[in-house]
């Protein structure tokens, strides 16, 4: 885990919004569709229904969803043509920890 990198990903207000509605997909994203696929939640959100919820375009989405990725705060996996993005809670867990212990 790489704090700078960390605090240098949240520093951003659309990438901070990011991580808050991929905590609760289901309060932010229809999982209708992703059933109909038969997937669900648990693999992640599309970048496109990511894209279609900030208004933002899909670079910058993609960009956006990178730096998370890099900082290790999401994992990403893909199906098809599509890439699903997930918390990754053991790194969002330990950065936690790292600031209540140091600041």
């Amino acid at each position: 885990m790489d704090p700078l990198a960390i605090y240098k990903a949240l520093a951003n207000p659309a990438r901070l919004r990011f991580l808050q509605w991929l905590k609760d997909p289901a309060a932010h994203f229809d999982e209708d569709a992703y059933r109909q696929q038969g997937l669900g939640f648990h693999i992640g959100v599309c970048v496109g229904d990511i894209r279609t919820r900030s208004g933002l375009s899909q670079s910058v989405v993609s960009s956006y969803l990178h730096t998370l990725r890099d900082a290790g705060l999401l994992e990403s996996e893909r199906i098809g043509k599509w890439t699903y993005y997930r918390r990754n809670e053991r790194t969002i867990e330990a950065f936690a920890a790292h600031v209540r212990d140091a600041l």
